[in-house]
Formats: structure tokens, sequence, C-alpha cells
């Protein structure tokens, strides 16, 4: 796919990112049907389910050599990356979408053979759109913003969930607790798409998560590339695109330091 191309696909893309936004607006006013999928925090919603359909319809019918991945099970059978590549959560944070109606995303990143070439993090509460074409930086709305810059912990904001910090299957919660005590502060929005998002822009300055699926990080893995930071696993190996994984973004140079007390926590097990 040439450049004129990804930016003709950009272009589209993002009509239908504002599009879907004010399809989830419009919906503020109407009582939601809301089912479990997993357990009660779970959260999906008949708005979840139309938003996919939304995006994975348009894509069919425009794209029809696209392919799509999907939280609500409106996207296609992907074991590779090849070809073009939509990963698509129609609504990130669901839960906070139901109980605030603000604090949640629409999260799409597109791919060409492996390689992340568009993202786009709407949080349509706050009409904040994080977006970007690869090679062209990254922006929130019109604004470009800066790459970037290396940083400490001890000058940091951290973004990880109180679950990680007490006993867990996933990690000795012992190896995150330096990070925590080090650090400036700690933040959790209930959001891995605005997370990513916020580490992107430079809001926060790291984010660390078990457990994600591709289409919770797919975009914020784009913007976060191409802001200048880095993302890989919490045991600092690459991300596999189409399965799930721990993820940790963060700055650059602060990402080693952090690396270091986890992998100094983990020796001490």
């Amino acid at each position: 796919m040439n450049d004129a191309m990804i930016d003709a696909l950009y272009k589209q893309a993002k009509e239908w990112v504002y599009e879907a936004g004010a399809m989830i607006k419009d919906s503020f006013s109407r009582k939601l049907d809301i089912t479990y999928k997993s357990h009660q925090a779970d959260l999906v919603t008949n708005m979840d389910k139309n938003i996919e359909k939304f995006f994975a319809t348009l894509i069919h019918e425009h794209y029809p050599d696209h392919k799509i991945i999907g939280e609500e099970g409106y996207g296609d059978e992907v074991k590779k990356m090849d070809g073009t590549l939509w990963i698509i959560d129609p609504i990130d944070g669901t839960t906070n979408f139901v109980h605030q109606q603000s604090n949640f995303a629409i999260s799409i990143g597109i791919f060409v053979d492996g390689v992340g070439v568009i993202a786009f993090i709407y949080d349509v509460a706050r009409d904040e759109l994080f977006h970007c074409v690869k090679g062209q930086g990254i922006y929130l709305n019109d604004q470009k913003l800066p790459s970037l810059r290396t940083n400490v912990l001890a000058e940091s904001v951290v973004a990880i969930n109180g679950t990680w910090l007490t006993p867990n299957p996933k990690i000795d919660h012992q190896s995150l607790i330096p990070i925590v005590r080090k650090s400036r502060g700690t933040r959790s929005y209930g959001t891995a798409a605005l997370e990513l998002a916020y580490v992107a822009c430079g809001r926060i300055d790291a984010y660390i998560t078990m457990r994600l699926s591709p289409w919770d990080f797919a975009a914020g893995y784009i913007l976060i590339g191409e802001a200048g930071g880095t993302i890989s696993t919490v045991s600092g190996e690459s991300v596999n695109l189409l399965e799930k994984n721990s993820i940790f973004a963060s700055k650059k140079g602060l990402h080693e330091e952090i690396l270091s007390i986890i992998y100094e926590g983990a020796k001490s097990e």
C-alpha cells in the first residue's frame, strides 16, 4: 500500500470514527441493554455491538480484501498479519461508559503486513481524538504533539490498576510495589486505550498491565511507537499483536529503569 492509499484510508477511517462517536453520544439519553461476559465486571452493551457492527459493515463494503479483529465478534478469523488488518475495540472502558458516560474510547489500529500504519483513539465524551499515520507524528485533534522525551521514575506518573498490586496469578505483586513507591504517583483510568494514548501524548509517563487483548492495545501500540516511546510485555519481550499480552508502555530511559526493577524483583523470588 503506497502513501497515497494510506492517506486515503486514514481520511475515510477518521470520518467513520467521528460518525461512530456521534452514535455513542446519541445513546447517552437512552437506556442501554447490558449483559455480562465472563463475570459481572466484564460488561458488554448493545452499543458495543452496534458500533463494531457499524465498522465491520463499512470495512467489508468498501475494502472487501481487508481483515478485521474485533472484540464483539463481527470480525474475521485472523491467524497472521498479512495484508491490511483492522483491530477494533468499539468501546474500550465499557464499565466507565455504563457508570460514568466518560473515560471510554473508540480504539482502532490499522496494520499493513504487520506494520502499524494508522491509529485512532477517540475519547468520545471529551471529543479528543488521538491519531497518527506512520511517519507523520501523532496528533491530538488538529494539534501535532512533540515526540516523547526520556524521563526517570522519581519524576514520573505511572498508570497501573490496583489489582496487580495485590496477590494475583499473573505476576508477583511484590515486584511492582517498588515502582509505585519510587514514582511521583499512580493513576488508573479503567480504559487501556486512553491510558496508552496518555502515555503517547505525555499526560502520564508509563502504563503497566498484566493482561490485554489485541483490540485493547493495538491502536495504542501504534501511537506509542510513532511518539517515540517504547512498548513491550512486562518482561521486556516483543508484543504479539494477535494474542493476549501483558503490556508495558513508557518513555525511553524510563522503560529500562522500570524493567530493571521488575527483573530484580523476579530474581529475588
